[in-house]
């Protein structure tokens, strides 16, 4: 008996290190974080992150306190991160390549989604809008400066429909669904929830698949106050890695995930979203895996900036488009994230 404790020991010491390594690693973050807070404005857009967060994962990775501050539109976010109230940020690509050319000081540094069918434009059942050309006259919803209202003026291009000729009105995504209800507009082009309740009483023109397909792709993005990063590298560093892996966790599982299961009731927690539609709105966007995104961030974002800006420029919606948008863009983050 005393032999079989013997060759045991070795066993339970390498046991007794493993819990150790284990304890030190998800003690880490609480130890060099201890008594740090930060301001992190996220959006009721459904993506595999919402997990993470309903989870406390970025919290337990970091040992920061995060104060999460909801928000309806990019525009808005932006605002935030310029005036320094908030130091991460979601928003789409337009609103971010509207900030970029004012030149406020902030970086990309993960992109969240590679937009496809969660954004739509949905018509009015009994608007008489049967087919693009009928949107003239009419009155389409979407937030100014976002995604949606990027990919409502390059769908409107594509059809031939001067932005002129129909009547666009700028509204949230909560006001978008009261007006709706009222019938007050004939159509929106927007994201979830509010898309799934127009859905309910409408009928999908077209979405930002299609859109991505005549020249104009969009995509969200997570952003930070250049300041903010320069301080505190490990944080982003650590709210990157989280992300990256809740995306990975998806595109190796998420296909198992239905209605009712606990990812699922996180995500609508966190977005307001109908559990029977988020496995569709999932599959409607692209979430990048970390060693995707370095491959992103160094090249292709920064050319989607530009050519976003240009077509904004072109809108009359900024007034320049600049040199090079590199700079607010930060592959870095995302390399070390995927070392770790």
């Amino acid at each position: 008996m005393l032999n079989n404790i013997l060759k045991r020991l070795p066993l339970l010491a390498a046991a007794v290190a493993a819990v150790a390594a284990v304890a030190i690693t998800a003690s880490a973050g609480a130890a060099w974080g201890a008594g740090q807070e930060v301001n992190i404005a996220y959006q009721t857009v459904v993506e595999p992150a919402k997990i993470a967060q309903a989870d406390g994962a970025y919290e337990k990775a970091s040992g920061w306190k995060i104060n999460w501050k909801k928000f309806d539109s990019g525009a808005d976010v932006i605002t935030a991160v310029a005036s320094g109230d908030i130091q991460i940020g979601y928003v789409g690509s337009s609103p971010l390549a509207a900030a970029a050319t004012r030149e406020l000081p902030i970086e990309t540094i993960l992109i969240a989604a590679q937009i496809g069918q969660a954004e739509a434009l949905v018509v009015r059942n009994g608007s008489g809008i049967a087919s693009a050309q009928d949107l003239i006259g009419k009155k389409i919803a979407v937030p100014f400066v976002s995604t949606t209202h990027y990919s409502l003026l390059a769908a409107l291009k594509h059809w031939g429909i001067p932005a002129s000729k129909v009547q666009i009105l700028n509204l949230r995504p909560q006001e978008i669904t009261a007006a709706w209800q009222r019938g007050d507009i004939d159509a929106a082009y927007v994201w979830d929830p509010a898309l799934g309740k127009v859905k309910e009483s409408g009928k999908v023109l077209t979405n930002s698949a299609e859109v991505a397909k005549w020249g104009a792709p969009t995509f969200d993005a997570w952003i930070v106050r250049k300041d903010f990063a320069q301080k505190h590298p490990d944080f982003v560093t650590a709210f990157v890695k989280v992300t990256g892996q809740a995306y990975a966790d998806y595109r190796a599982h998420g296909a198992e995930w239905k209605a009712g299961s606990t990812q699922f009731e996180k995500i609508a927690r966190l977005t307001a979203a109908k559990q029977s539609d988020i496995a569709e709105l999932l599959a409607g966007s692209g979430f990048p895996t970390l060693s995707e995104q370095q491959q992103l961030l160094s090249g292709a974002t920064v050319q989607a900036l530009a050519a976003t800006s240009s077509f904004l420029q072109e809108q009359k919606k900024v007034e320049r488009v600049l040199p090079d948008y590199q700079p607010y863009v930060n592959p870095a983050f995302a390399k070390q994230a995927a070392a770790q």
